[in-house]
C-alpha cells in the first residue's frame, strides 16, 4: 500500500486547531504509515500548538481580511495573500500530498486554492452552524464537507456535505477521572457547587468584568468557581483581586492546562461558544451558560448557541447583558438539579461521539480516488 501523505491547513484560534490535531491523530492511527504536514499562518497559535502536538508546520504570511471590504488596507492583506499562495504551492510540489484538508482560518484558504490549482483533491471541516466567509469560498473546490450541523446545505452544495460533528481534544473522556480527585486539584469541596468559568484559550473581557463586578456575590454564595481569565487578562485580574480581596471561594488562573479535570469537576460551565467548545460540552454531557462573542464573523456564535438553546440544552446570556444577568443567573443554576439534569441530558444527545474517525476515513477515501 501506498504511503498516505496529507496536508492539513488552518488554524488561529484553538477552536480551529484542536480539530485538526484530533483528524491528524485519527489519520495517524488509522494509517500508520501517513505523512502529515500542517500550514498556518505566521505569528499564530498553530505555529507552537501544533509543533507540541508531534507535527510539522509551514508558516505563511497572511492575514485576515479588514471589514469592510472596501477598505484601501485590504490592498495588503490581498498581497499578503497571494505570497501565501505562492509559498503554499511551492509546499504542495515539495511534500506532494494525496490530499488537502482545510479546518478554517485564514492559512486554509491559501492552502486549499492552491491544492486545487494542482489537482490534489480537497476536503473541508467547518466547525460552526454558521459557515464561515474562508468555507463558503471553498466549497465549490472541495470534494467532501464536514460538517458538525444539520441544516448547512443553506451554504453547500447538498451532495458534498457530510455530518461528522466537530472532533474534540484528545483525553477530556478519560473514564478513570472522578470528581473528587479532579475538584482537589483545584483545592475545591467535591460536595459544594462548582462553576467553571472560561473565554476561551484567549480569554473574554465581558465574562471577565462580569465576574469582577460579582465578587461579593460569590463570595457570600457556597458556590466554589474556577475562573479561566485568559493570559492578556490574567495580570489586570490580578491587580483588581489584590485591591479588592479574592474570595476564598475563587480559584483564579490564566490557563487550564487539564481541561479534563476542570469539566470533571464542574456542575455548570460558562463559556463563550465556540464551536468546539460547545462540542466537548455536549460531548461531556456539562450544562451550560454561553455567552456568544460578538466580535466574530456572521455573529456565529450566537447561531452555535441558539441551536442548543432551541433544544434545552443550554442556556445564553448575549454578551450586551452579560454584566448585570451573567453571575446572578449561573449562582442560581448551578444550585438547581433539575436544571443542570435536563440541561446535561439535552446537550449529550446532540453530541458527535466519533467525529475525528469519521472525518479521518473521509480523507483517507479521497486520497485513495486520487
Amino acid at each position: 500500500m501506498k504511503e498516505l501523505r496529507v496536508i492539513i491547513s488552518g488554524g488561529g484560534t484553538g477552536g480551529h486547531i484542536f480539530p485538526a490535531v484530533s483528524i491528524a491523530n485519527a489519520i495517524r492511527k488509522e494509517r500508520p504509515d501517513s505523512q502529515i504536514l500542517f500550514v498556518g499562518a505566521e505569528g499564530r497559535m498553530e505555529m507552537q500548538r501544533v509543533p507540541a502536538a508531534g507535527y510539522d508546520i509551514v508558516g505563511l504570511p497572511i492575514r485576515g481580511l479588514f471589514r469592510p471590504l472596501w477598505r484601501v488596507a485590504n490592498i495588503g492583506v490581498l498581497c499578503d495573500f497571494l505570497r501565501s499562495k505562492r509559498i503554499a504551492k511551492k509546499t504542495i510540489r515539495d511534500f506532494r500530498p494525496d490530499v488537502a484538508v482545510g479546518v478554517g482560518g485564514y492559512a486554509s484558504s491559501a492552502t486549499l486554492n492552491a491544492a486545487y490549482e494542482l489537482g490534489i483533491p480537497c476536503l473541508i471541516q467547518e466547525q460552526n452552524s454558521y459557515a464561515g466567509l474562508t468555507n463558503k469560498t471553498l466549497a465549490r473546490k472541495a470534494r467532501k464537507i464536514c460538517v458538525a450541523y444539520e441544516g448547512m446545505e443553506r451554504f453547500f452544495p447538498k451532495e458534498r456535505i457530510i455530518l461528522t460533528g466537530n472532533p474534540v481534544r484528545q483525553g477530556l473522556l478519560d473514564p478513570n477521572l472522578t470528581r473528587t480527585e479532579s475538584s482537589a486539584i483545584f483545592g475545591l469541596d467535591p460536595d459544594l457547587p462548582i462553576l467553571l468559568i472560561i473565554g476561551g484559550s484567549l480569554g473574554a473581557r465581558t465574562i471577565n468584568e462580569s465576574v469582577l463586578g460579582a465578587l461579593d456575590s460569590i463570595r457570600k454564595s457556597n458556590v466554589q468557581v474556577i475562573w479561566q481569565t485568559g493570559g492578556y487578562y490574567y495580570k489586570e485580574i490580578q491587580d483588581t483581586l489584590a485591591r479588592n480581596g479574592k474570595p476564598d471561594n475563587l480559584y483564579v488562573t490564566d490557563f487550564i492546562a487539564r481541561m479534563d479535570r476542570a469539566y470533571k469537576a464542574a456542575d455548570l460551565v460558562i463559556s463563550r461558544a465556540g464551536a468546539g467548545t460547545i462540542s466537548e460540552l455536549c460531548l461531556l454531557s456539562k450544562p451550560s451558560i454561553l455567552v456568544p462573542s460578538p466580535n466574530v464573523a456572521e455573529n456565529h456564535q450566537t447561531c452555535n448557541a441558539m441551536a442548543l438553546v432551541q433544544r434545552d440544552a443550554a442556556l445564553m446570556v448575549r454578551d450586551a447583558e452579560a454584566g448585570e444577568q451573567l453571575m446572578p443567573l449561573a449562582l442560581k443554576t448551578v444550585k438547581d438539579r433539575e436544571v443542570l439534569k435536563l440541561l446535561g441530558t439535552n446537550a449529550y444527545r446532540m453530541a458527535y461521539k466519533d467525529s475525528a474517525r469519521l472525518i479521518a476515513e473521509e480523507v483517507i477515501r479521497l486520497a485513495e480516488k486520487k
